[in-house]
């Protein structure tokens, strides 16, 4: 059985809570699954040269060729994860301020982006540090033992 969209979604949409994509998955399925699929293609690119499966996707039946394993679907949630938070990152329409409830203090709308910043860069160190674990765990290093380094 194939892997779906959907499973990779539901491991993205366990790592992050955003009220609009829960509107718009209230609101249309087949809308939502399009807009994240657009992440989840980022992520295959990202990831294919070093997944030891084979990342065939077809948009038009929102499937892989095989079955993914549950490593391989995490690694891709985790990517969309990044390519989220990039776009969260370049959003100007979300650089409003906000107020405390405590002491009504206005907080501009540079420290929350620096903030989305700061986000964005642990997750994308995050993001390489776990692709090369996973290409080291993966390697056979047979070539290092037969003395070719290139």
């Amino acid at each position: 059985m194939a892997t779906s969209l959907v499973d990779v979604n539901d491991l993205f949409l366990s790592m992050v809570d955003d009220y609009r994509l829960n509107a718009l998955y209230e609101q249309d399925v087949s809308a939502f699954n399009v807009y994240l699929e657009a992440f989840l293609i980022f992520a295959i690119d990202e990831f294919s040269d070093l997944c030891t499966q084979a990342l065939t996707y077809s948009t038009t039946t929102q499937t892989f060729t095989v079955t993914l394993t549950n490593a391989h679907k995490i690694i891709l949630a985790k990517i969309m994860k990044k390519y989220w938070l990039q776009r969260e990152v370049h959003n100007i329409l979300q650089m409003n301020n906000f107020v405390q409830d405590r002491d009504f203090k206005t907080h501009s709308s540079a420290n929350a982006l620096k903030e989305k910043q700061n986000l964005f860069r642990g997750t994308e160190e995050d993001v390489s540090q776990m692709l090369q674990d996973y290409a080291y765990k993966n390697n056979t290093w047979t070539a290092w033992e037969n003395q070719d380094f290139s």
